[in-house]
């Protein structure tokens, strides 16, 4: 359980260089891919952004925030433009959820987040540090047609993957005596 119970999210700033090579990335999302999937509809994919596009993405996302509030400050905006420049690698989970007879949205929807979670475990159990950000890009249909996304997608997370510049700290986390209660059958 210990490499369980140690997972931090790192927050982006404090990941650098090396990130994971192709190979390395492939492998990583062989064992994020391994997650429940009731009817087995895949209701994911995935985009991955690296080196120069990742901060052309930025210069991308900066222009639109000052879009979207002409009164957004410069610091808003530099956030913005370097959001996606820290970690060597920012992955995005996209999920798909066309209709389905059998299988609620909400379901296909929790096996896309279970990716990205099993993503982040994926990477710490490689030395790799990683964190999962959603924020006003992922829910833009500006941003959504930029990524050439269906009118049935949308994204889950960026997955932002590089090694940790220093040790994520921990935070308090809650204590699962006060969250478990027992169902009485009677």
């Amino acid at each position: 359980m210990a490499p369980l119970d140690a997972r931090r999210s790192v927050p982006p700033k404090q990941l650098g260089e090396p990130g994971p090579d192709h190979p390395t990335l492939l492998r990583l999302l062989e064992s994020a891919v391994r997650v429940p999937d009731h009817g087995k509809r895949v209701p994911f994919r995935f985009l991955s952004f690296r080196g120069d596009a990742r901060h052309a993405f930025g210069e991308r996302l900066a222009a639109r925030s000052r879009e979207r509030d002409p009164e957004a400050s410069e610091a808003v905006i530099e956030k913005d433009r370097t959001r996606f420049s820290h970690a060597p690698l920012v992955v995005a989970v996209i999920g798909r959820f066309g209709p389905d007879e059998k299988i609620p949205e909400s379901e296909r929807f929790s096996t896309a987040s279970c990716v990205c979670f099993a993503l982040l475990q994926a990477a710490q159990a490689l030395g790799y540090g990683a964190i999962w950000l959603t924020g006003w890009l992922a829910y833009d249909p500006e941003v959504a047609r930029w990524l050439g996304l269906a009118d049935d997608e949308r994204v889950v997370g960026y997955i932002h993957i590089g090694t940790p510049k220093l040790d994520a700290p921990e935070r308090e986390r809650p204590d699962p005596r006060e969250l478990l209660t027992q169902w009485p059958p009677a």
